[in-house]
C-alpha cells in the first residue's frame, strides 16, 4: 500500500499558499488580517476546512488527500479555505458559507468557486464516520455519527428537506 505524506517541503508550499492568498485578500481588499493556525490533521474526506472554536480561528488540511492530489489542492483547496477566513473577516458568520460573498473572494483569488472537490478518494485510507438510522414521515435517513450525537445530545434538530418533518432515531 502506499504511503500518502506529505514532506516538508510540500507542507511549506501549503503554508506559503495559505499566506500568499490571505495577503493578496488584505491588498486587493484593503483588510489587514492576521495569519492564521494552519495545521494538517484532517482524517475524513475532507481535504480543507476553516473553523472557528471559542474565537480560535484556524486552517485545517487533510494531508492525505493533499499528498494524492498536490498541486490541485494547493490551488483550489488552499483558496477555497483561505475565501471563508476571508469572508468570515468580513462578514462574521452572518452569509452563507457558498454565498455570494464567498464567490466573489474566489475570483479575486482567481479560482473556480466549487463548493466542493472531486477527487477519487476510494483507494485512500480516510476515516469514515459510521451512519445511524433516522426517519421522517416520508422517508429514512442516514446521519453520520458527529450529527447523531447532537441530536442525542439534544445539542440539534435536523429536519427532512422534502417534507420539512424533524428526524426521529430509528432504534432497530
Amino acid at each position: 500500500m502506499p504511503q500518502y505524506l506529505l514532506n516538508t517541503t510540500q507542507k511549506r508550499q501549503v503554508i506559503d499558499q495559505t499566506l500568499h492568498y490571505i495577503q493578496l485578500a488584505n491588498n486587493q481588499l484593503d483588510l489587514s488580517m492576521p495569519d492564521i493556525d494552519i495545521v494538517f490533521d484532517l482524517k475524513g474526506r475532507a481535504s480543507g476546512m476553516f473553523t472557528v472554536r471559542n474565537g480560535q480561528l484556524r486552517i485545517r488540511y487533510n494531508p492525505i488527500i493533499f499528498s494524492k492530489f498536490f498541486e490541485d489542492t494547493l490551488l483550489n483547496t488552499v483558496a477555497h479555505e483561505v475565501a471563508h477566513y476571508v469572508v468570515y473577516h468580513l462578514y462574521g458568520s452572518r452569509v452563507k458559507p457558498h454565498g455570494d460573498e464567498w464567490k466573489r473572494v474566489m475570483h479575486l483569488f482567481e479560482v473556480v468557486p466549487e463548493v466542493t472537490s472531486r477527487y477519487d478518494v476510494s483507494d485512500l485510507p480516510l476515516h469514515r464516520q459510521a451512519r445511524h438510522d433516522y426517519r421522517c414521515a416520508c422517508m429514512r435517513h442516514q446521519l453520520s455519527t458527529t450529527r447523531h450525537n447532537k441530536v442525542q445530545n439534544r445539542k440539534a434538530v435536523y429536519k427532512c428537506r422534502k417534507c420539512f418533518e424533524p428526524l426521529e432515531y430509528d432504534v432497530k
